[in-house]
């Protein structure tokens, strides 16, 4: 069974594209939170979010299971999702 993928990205990061690319192109499933582009009432609220799994709040900041990944890091990527 596939983990849950969850991925905090802003719209105009490189690292957040290519890391959204190699889910795409690998047919992963995934929720997207694009923090950048929240409604300023709600987006502390996720930034809040981020920063239990990751305190610095850096992108991308992915969730695959309990595994949180910091960075375009491909390989991690792969062991996680066991490709």
């Amino acid at each position: 069974m596939t983990p849950s993928v969850k991925l905090y990205a802003l719209s105009t990061c490189s690292h957040c594209r290519n890391t959204r690319k190699f889910l795409d192109d690998n047919n992963v499933s995934y929720d997207v939170v694009e923090v950048d582009l929240c409604p300023l009432d709600e987006r502390q609220q996720v930034i809040d979010e981020v920063k239990k799994y990751n305190p610095a709040c850096s992108f991308p900041t992915l969730l695959i299971g309990d595994k949180v990944i910091v960075g375009y890091r491909e390989q991690e990527i792969k062991e996680a999702l066991g490709l």
